[in-house]
């Protein structure tokens, strides 16, 4: 088995209009999206490695300093599968983009860190 990281992406835009919905609106969606959340991790516990969580504002560090930036992403948690195909099944009808305002989940393996042979 192989581990993948998936990102749970989402557009400001989307988050904008999710926050301009009525509160009891928004309310209700939370709330069948936070059980439909749990009902699909309590599914795919075998393959949760690292449940992972939401991601704040981020720092973007380079040679040039920190600096603030915006971008896309949301919320990740790390699953194991045979496969990226399988890891990516494992998100079809994923309530981040079928109730929440997220629009996809992107799959990538974690690979090894390569070690030089002495």
């Amino acid at each position: 088995m192989k581990s993948y990281l998936a990102v749970f992406t989402g557009s400001p835009d989307a988050m904008q209009n999710w926050q301009k919905l009525p509160q009891a609106e928004r309310d209700k969606k939370e709330q069948q999206g936070m059980s439909a959340w749990k009902k699909w991790k309590d599914e795919h516990a075998t393959a949760i490695v690292e449940t992972g969580g939401p991601l704040s504002r981020t720092k973007r560090i380079t040679k040039s300093g920190i600096a603030d930036v915006r971008n896309n992403l949301g919320a990740f948690t790390i699953v194991k599968a045979k496969s990226q195909e399988d890891a990516a099944q494992l998100f079809i009808g994923h309530p981040h983009f079928t109730i929440f305002p997220g629009d996809g989940v992107e799959v990538m393996e974690v690979l090894p860190i390569p070690e030089k042979n002495q």
